[in-house]
């Protein structure tokens, strides 16, 4: 492939926040959120790379090619034919890190898109497809990015390739009636140590039930949200990550014995409840979390990371 030609011009993009599984829907559904992530990328004539951050985990973040940001724009270059002699990057970070939100997941598909759009016909050279089993190749699993890329709720899968798994998601337009809120402690869970919780094998007969609601899921979420409540209920992974987020476990039992569709947001610890009720309502179930948690009404991102 030949190498690409870089676009002088300054490039920006918005990502949003996405949660995963949803409660049954384990590594496959996701749903965007309209809190972003924002970044910008410039290519330098000179070699190196100028990165600055600020927002969340701006104390954290690193500063050099481990950069997420960094690492997925560098993928996309690879992609596209070879990475540029320098880059500047700048990001404002507004999703909470390691709180079930897809903070990583806007990080690579924010990456992506910015080392897409830096290169003259890039678009035409890295399709979403294409953009998607990078990210998920990336992050290790298609939910989250598949939501910060397509926006709305998705449902994402992988199948068999011939050296290695493609990627696929399809986007579910969410019923308008459907408010969010989130629950979010002030501590933090590794994506990675909340997955060696989960056991090798479950119950048949809760296999049976999980499989049950995460079909049942992509009616609530488009056409029948009064089926919320059963559609979020899961027998797959919940209940085994509970000792390492105790306060939002307890949370979300307790919302769900009120009847209101609550499930861990990912890896958690962020708890989410999907609801139909007025401001008064939404107003009410916020104050549900007390002081171990900031709660936040969220609306739902029709569109995925866009060029600002």
């Amino acid at each position: 492939m030949a190498k690409p030609t870089f676009k002088a011009n300054p490039i920006q993009v918005q990502v949003p926040a996405t949660s995963a599984n949803l409660g049954p829907g384990f590594d496959s559904f996701g749903l965007a959120f309209a809190l972003y992530d924002r970044y910008a990328a410039q290519i330098l004539d000179e070699g190196g790379l100028d990165i600055d951050v600020t927002g969340e985990g701006a104390d954290d973040v690193p500063r050099t090619d481990k950069n997420l940001l960094v690492k997925a724009m560098y993928k996309g270059f690879d992609f596209l034919g070879g990475k540029p002699k320098g880059i500047a990057v700048r990001a404002l970070n507004v999703i909470p890190h390691g709180r079930g939100l897809g903070s990583s997941a806007s990080a690579i598909i924010g990456g992506l898109v910015l080392a897409r759009s830096l290169v003259l016909t890039g678009t035409d050279k890295m399709s979403d497809e294409a953009l998607l089993n990078i990210a998920s190749e990336m992050e290790g699993h298609p939910d989250n990015v598949a939501a910060a890329l397509f926006g709305g709720a998705t449902v994402a899968w992988q199948e068999a390739g011939k050296s290695k798994p493609i990627a696929r998601a399809i986007h579910l337009p969410v019923d308008p009636r459907i408010q969010v809120v989130a629950f979010i402690p002030a501590t933090s869970l590794a994506t990675r140590k909340a997955r060696t919780m989960l056991p090798e094998s479950i119950p048949f007969a809760d296999a049976q039930r999980n499989s049950t609601n995460a079909a049942l899921l992509t009616q609530a979420l488009t056409i029948r949200p009064d089926l919320l409540f059963r559609a979020t209920e899961d027998f797959l992974h919940q209940s085994y990550r509970q000792e390492a987020m105790p306060s939002s476990y307890a949370l979300m039992s307790k919302l769900r014995s009120a009847g209101v569709a609550a499930f861990i947001s990912g890896a958690g610890p962020t708890v989410l409840a999907l609801h139909m009720g007025d401001q008064e309502e939404s107003d009410q179930l916020m104050r549900a979390g007390g002081a171990k948690f900031e709660s936040k009404s969220l609306e739902i991102a029709s569109r995925g990371a866009s060029l600002l």
